[in-house]
C-alpha cells in the first residue's frame, strides 16, 4: 500500500522497513529535513561520528561484524566528498553499506551552489552502484534497491544523493519489493563444473584451499559447510586476510594466512600444490606475488560470485560462478555421492611436507628483558583475551600483519581490517561501529601511533556513546611498514617515516575523559592488559614498542612464494622451498 509523505519521512520509513536500527551520520544543511524526522523518533540510533570518513568506517565495522549492512547520513558538499574515501575502502573489500547524501535543491544543481558537488560523478568509481533522486515519487523505491544492490551478489557500499528540495516534498512511499530489481546475480554454480572440480579433488596429491572474504561474505552457512568439507577431506587450509575467521585457527588443517606477510608453510603450500581451490578470493597482487610464477603446476579452480573476478588475474581451468554457501552445498553433495573419496596416500604425505615445512618456526622472535617486542605484544594480548567474547580492528601498518600472524581467530565476523585499500585511520571508527553491533563483547583495535592519529578525533564518539573500546597501539615512533620498506628495498634511507612532535597518549586519553595506559617494560606487560580489559570504559593504551622490528616472513614485490625473508633468525636472508637461507 502506498502512503503519502514527505521525502525525508521517506526516508525514515525506507530504514525502519529495511532493519536498520543503527545509523552513523553528520548533520548539515543539505539534511536537516531527514535529521529533523531522526529527531522525531525513537526506531533508529543515531551515532553522531567527528568526520565523514569515521562514519563510513563505522558503518563498515557494524556491516562487517554482523553481516547486515551499515548505514550513513552525511551532507552535501565536504559531507559526501569526506565520505570517498571510506566508500572506496568498503568497495575493495567487499563491504555492504548504503551511504545517504544531502545534495542542494534540484533546479540549483550545476550552479555552483553553496556546499555543492557533484557527489555521483565523484563516487561513481567507488561505489557498486549510485542514484541522484530527483523526485520524491521514486525515492523510498531507489533506497529499497539500494539495499538490495548492497547486499546481494559481491557486496559493497552504495549511495543515494537526495536534493533538499525532495527531503521537504510530498510524494507516494512504495515499501521494499526486492523481487522485482532488475539486478539478481547467480547463486547456483554449474553442476558439471562443480562435478569437475570434485573429480580433480578426488585424485589430486597435494590440494590446498585457498579462502577469502567471499566466504564471510557469503554468511555463517558458507564458513559452516566450509569447515565441514576441509574437515572431511583433510585437505589443508589458507586465507587471505579478509577471510581470517572463515576457518578456526585452531583447526587441524588451518595453515595460517597466506601472501607477502602470510606464513612459510601456507606460501610454499601454495606455491607446490597441484590443486588449487580459491574460495571466495580475488588473487589480489598482496595475495599473488610474481604472476609468472604463482602456483605454477596447479590446476586452479576459482568459486566467486562475481564473475568479473574469475579470470581477471589468474587464469583458472575451473570456472565456478555463485553464491560460495550454494556452491560448498553442491561440493559437498556431489562429492559425498560419489563415494567420499581423495587420495589419502598422496594427501598424507602432502600434509607430512607442510609439517616439515612448519618446523621453520617462521614466526620465531626472540624476546628482550629490557624492551617490548610488537610479537610479544599481541602474543600476551592474545593469550590474556582468547576466553573473552572478543572483535578486533585494526589500523594498517605492520601492526596490522602483526595482528593476522600472532591473533588467532575461530569465528567470522569477529576481525575488521582495511585489506584492499589499505586506509590508515580505518581502525579506530570501525571498532566504534563494532561495538556499537555488539555492546557486552571485548572490541580491541590494534593501531600503529601514527595510523590511530588519523582519526583519534573519534575518541569523542566513544565517550559520547560510552562505547569501551579499547585503543591498544603499538607504539614505535615510526611509520613502520614504510620505514621496513626504505631499510629493505631503498639503501636505508629514512625519508619521513617518523614524528618528533607525538603526542603523549596516556594525557591525550584523560583530555577526552578516557582512561590512559602506558607500558614499556614486558614484565608489565600482562598487568597492564589486564588492567586495559577490565576498564569499564574506553582505554588507550600506549604499548611502546622496540623502534626498528621489521614484520617478516615477507615476499619482496616481484618475487614468487618460494623466495620469502625471514626475519629475527640469527642469519636473516631469503627462505627457499627446501628451507635453507640464501644470504
Amino acid at each position: 500500500m502506498k502512503r503519502e509523505m514527505t521525502g525525508a519521512q521517506m526516508v525514515i520509513q525506507s530504514l525502519r522497513d529495511q532493519g536498520v536500527d543503527t545509523v552513523f551520520g553528520y548533520p548539515g544543511g543539505a539534511v536537516l529535513p531527514i535529521y529533523d524526522e531522526i529527531f522525531q523518533q525513537n526506531d533508529i540510533r543515531h551515532i553522531l561520528v567527528r568526520h565523514e570518513q569515521g562514519a563510513v568506517h563505522a558503518a563498515e565495522g557494524y556491516a562487517r561484524s554482523t553481516g547486515k549492512p551499515g548505514v550513513v547520513l552525511v551532507t552535501s558538499g565536504p559531507g559526501a566528498t569526506n565520505a570517498v574515501t571510506g566508500l572506496t575502502d568498503a568497495l575493495l573489500d567487499s563491504i555492504p553499506i548504503v551511504v545517504l547524501t544531502g545534495q542542494v535543491p534540484a533546479f540549483m544543481i550545476g550552479t555552483d551552489a553553496f556546499q555543492e558537488a557533484d557527489t555521483i560523478g565523484i563516487t561513481r568509481p567507488c561505489t557498486k552502484h549510485n542514484w541522484l533522486v530527483k523526485e520524491t515519487d521514486l525515492l523510498s523505491s531507489v533506497i529499497h534497491e539500494a539495499f538490495h544492490v548492497a547486499t546481494t551478489g559481491r557486496p559493497g557500499p552504495v549511495l543515494v544523493d537526495i536534493p533538499k528540495d525532495v527531503q521537504f516534498a510530498n510524494g507516494l512511499y512504495t515499501g521494499p519489493k526486492p523481487a522485482t530489481s532488475r539486478y539478481q546475480p547467480q547463486l547456483k554454480g554449474d553442476i558439471e563444473s562443480i562435478t569437475e572440480l570434485v573429480a580433480a579433488m578426488e585424485t589430486a596429491k597435494r590440494p590446498v584451499f585457498y579462502t577469502g572474504g567471499g566466504v564471510i561474505n557469503s554468511g555463517p552457512a558458507a564458513s559452516q559447510l566450509l569447515r565441514e568439507l576441509v574437515d572431511a577431506t583433510g585437505f589443508p587450509i589458507t586465507s587471505t586476510l579478509m577471510g581470517l575467521g572463515s576457518y578456526p585457527a585452531t583447526g587441524k588443517n588451518w595453515l595460517g594466512m597466506l601472501g607477502m606477510h602470510g606464513l612459510y608453510e601456507a606460501n610454499l603450500a601454495m606455491h607446490g600444490c597441484d590443486l588449487m581451490i580459491n574460495i571466495g578470493a580475488r588473487f589480489d597482487d598482496r595475495i599473488t606475488g610474481l604472476i609468472s610464477a604463482f602456483s605454477p603446476n596447479s590446476l586452479k579452480a576459482h568459486i566467486d560470485i562475481d564473475p568479473s573476478s574469475i579470470n581477471k588475474v589468474i587464469r583458472c581451468d575451473i570456472p565456478i560462478v555463485g553464491d560460495v554457501a550454494h556452491v560448498l552445498e553442491d561440493i559437498l553433495k556431489i562429492w559425498k555421492t560419489r563415494g567420499r573419496k581423495t587420495n589419502g596416500n598422496a594427501v598424507t604425505k602432502w600434509q607430512s611436507q607442510i609439517s616439515e615445512w612448519r618446523k621453520a618456526d617462521c614466526l620465531g622472535f626472540s624476546t628482550s628483558a629490557k624492551s617490548i617486542k610488537p610479537q610479544f605484544a599481541l602474543e600476551r594480548l592474545q593469550a590474556l583475551t582468547n576466553d573473552h567474547d572478543r572483535y578486533v580492528t585494526t589500523e594498517v601498518g605492520q601492526h596490522q600483519m602483526w595482528a593476522a600472524q600472532y591473533l588467532h581467530f575461530n569465528d567470522p565476523n569477529r576481525f575488521m581490517t582495511s585489506g584492499g585499500l589499505g586506509t590508515m585511520g580505518y581502525g579506530f571508527p570501525s571498532s566504534i561501529g563494532v561495538q556499537m553491533a555488539h555492546p557486552s563483547s571485548l572490541v580491541i583495535n590494534i593501531a600503529g601511533e601514527a595510523s590511530w592519529l588519523m582519526n583519534m578525533q573519534e575518541m569523542g564518539t566513544a565517550i559520547q556513546y560510552n562505547l569501551p573500546v579499547k585503543q591498544f597501539i603499538l607504539n614505535n615512533e615510526r611509520l613502520g611498514m614504510v620505514r621496513q620498506w626504505q631499510e629493505l628495498l631503498h639503501g636505508e634511507r629514512y625519508s619521513h617515516t617518523w614524528s618528533e612532535a607525538l603526542p603523549d597518549f596516556v594525557k591525550l586519553a584523560e583530555a577526552f575523559g578516557a582512561k590512559g595506559i602506558r607500558c614499556h617494560d614486558p614484565a608489565d606487560l600482562d598487568d597492564a592488559i589486564m588492567e586495559m580489559i577490565n576498564y569499564d570504559g574506553p582505554v588507550i593504551f600506549d604499548c611502546l614498542v622496540e623502534k626498528h622490528e621489521n614484520c617478516f616472513p615477507m615476499i619482496p614485490s616481484g618475487k614468487p612464494h618460494n623466495e620469502m625473508l625471514m626475519g629475527d633468525a640469527e642469519t636473516q636472508g631469503v627462505i627457499d622451498s627446501k628451507g635453507s637461507v640464501m644470504v
